[in-house]
């Protein structure tokens, strides 16, 4: 079975098939990704439940704790795409800034409402894109050949049962069309255009959100200007397919579903929690850590925010929170919400063979990824296994000599090891590179010499 098929469904999923999903994807952490399959599995199994008893069962939140780069955003993103649920990633820090007066954190609901209509919408519009396209095709040929040019003429007879000569120089116009030969002509076609006030509320710190609201409103109240453009036939076929296909979806009922998936499978991903944390107590509200997290509390209890779709509940919500909590610990945050995260797990730190693995195995695995870019340039990248427990260990050195990121760290020396390759692609002799043990010392020994250099570059 094709655990990722988009036929599969989530109730025929186990939480052991959802691990076996997310290790094609994210090495190790096993803890981390147990959890977080038991939380979408009980998802379905609350929808099993009579209604009574399901409005009673809430998300076990979820802290990840470990530092950057092990896996946490990568096995959430994951998740919230195996379910083909709402995601948003935020950033708790945003919300710390003294003086900082811009989105309340009542916007993560908000985003992750826009982020779901997106969702539907797009599944929508993949439905009617046929029909679409076959009425994008008829307005096409209208105006290639007039609707009053392709009747017979007034008084004009045909033979009974022959079509009439208007028709058939329409399909014949048709067939031109479909099989490009008519692709270098152009059209005069009519375009709508959404008349925006600009500028309504300056640059002031705090207030895009509101404008941001107020265009969307103001926008449909003010009448559309109309010009006339001149487009290739290729250009005004997507144009017109663009625009017959928002036509005939029911945007009521996108915004009905995409709400319902919210509220009912939605899941926000609060990175950085631990920088809210408090760390010693003050005479007053800290208004930078304690007073965020007193805002959060209620979206990640349960409250109903107002978006532009309508009312959104959170009861049901999963929130997944994580942080490395160097200096701080999960017992920093404020009892309140410490009850609402019930489940804690502890992501492990990279080893060099936890490494090695993450450049072999992952299906989006950094090797494949360069393989097949240069691959288009005719050039073909031979890692040997040398060659990338090289690589791994001086990512471990590096790590260790200064700021430990994890497995982002094999970004950014796989991209300087190949930067003569990248830049050289077309003009090189030998289409073959291997890159082994040597090549890897040879090309990174300077930088990992030089421990000021390597905290710059590396």
């Amino acid at each position: 079975m094709n655990l990722e098929s988009p036929a599969v469904k989530l109730d025929s999923l186990s939480p052991r098939e959802i691990v076996e999903v997310l290790d094609r994807y994210v090495i190790g952490q096993r803890d981390a990704k147990r959890m977080v399959a038991i939380a979408l599995r009980n998802r379905w199994r609350r929808q099993q439940l009579s209604p009574e008893l399901r409005e009673e069962i809430f998300p076990k939140n979820i802290v990840m704790i470990g530092p950057t780069g092990v896996g946490k955003t990568e096995i959430s993103r994951r998740l919230a795409k195996l379910a083909d649920a709402p995601f948003l990633k935020v950033e708790a820090s945003k919300f710390t800034e003294v003086g900082y007066v811009g989105r309340d954190v009542e916007s993560i609901i908000r985003d992750l409402t826009e982020q779901s209509v997106n969702l539907v919408k797009s599944s929508s519009l993949q439905r009617v894109e046929r029909k679409a396209e076959d009425m994008a095709e008829d307005r096409v040929l209208d105006l290639l050949l007039p609707p009053s040019a392709s009747r017979t003429a007034e008084g004009q007879e045909t033979e009974p049962g022959q079509p009439a000569s208007g028709d058939n120089t329409r399909q014949k116009l048709r067939k031109q069309l479909r099989e490009g030969r008519l692709d270098n002509r152009t059209v005069e076609i009519e375009i709508k255009e959404r008349g925006l006030p600009v500028g309504i509320i300056s640059n002031v710190g705090g207030m895009e959100e509101l404008e941001h609201h107020l265009r969307d409103m103001l926008g449909g109240l003010m009448p559309g200007k109309k010009k006339n453009r001149v487009m290739k036939i290729p250009d005004a076929l997507k144009y017109f397919a663009q625009e017959e296909a928002q036509k005939l979806i029911d945007m009521d009922e996108v915004t009905r579903d995409a709400i319902e998936r919210v509220e009912q499978s939605g899941i926000v991903f609060l990175d950085e929690i631990d920088k809210i944390a408090g760390r010693e107590k003050h005479m007053g509200p800290d208004v930078s850590r304690e007073g965020v997290q007193r805002d959060l509390l209620p979206i990640v209890e349960g409250a109903t925010v107002n978006t532009k779709y309508g009312p959104v509940k959170t009861d049901h919500v999963l929130f997944i929170a994580a942080g490395a909590f160097h200096v701080a610990k999960p017992t920093d945050l404020i009892p309140e919400l410490q009850g609402r995260f019930p489940i804690r797990v502890e992501l492990e730190p990279l080893t060099k063979g936890d490494l090695v693995r993450i450049l072999m195995e992952p299906r989006n695995a950094l090797v494949k990824q360069y393989q097949a870019l240069m691959e288009t340039e005719g050039i073909t990248l031979d890692f040997t296994r040398e060659g990338i427990e090289a690589i791994a260990a001086i990512a471990v050195e590096v790590n260790d000599r200064t700021e430990n990121i994890g497995a982002r760290r094999l970004f950014t020396i796989v991209e300087r090891l190949l930067e003569d390759v990248s830049f050289e692609a077309q003009n090189l002799q030998e289409k073959k590179v291997v890159i082994d043990a040597p090549y890897v010392h040879e090309h990174l020994k300077e930088i990992v010499k030089d421990q000021d250099l390597s905290r710059y570059i590396l």
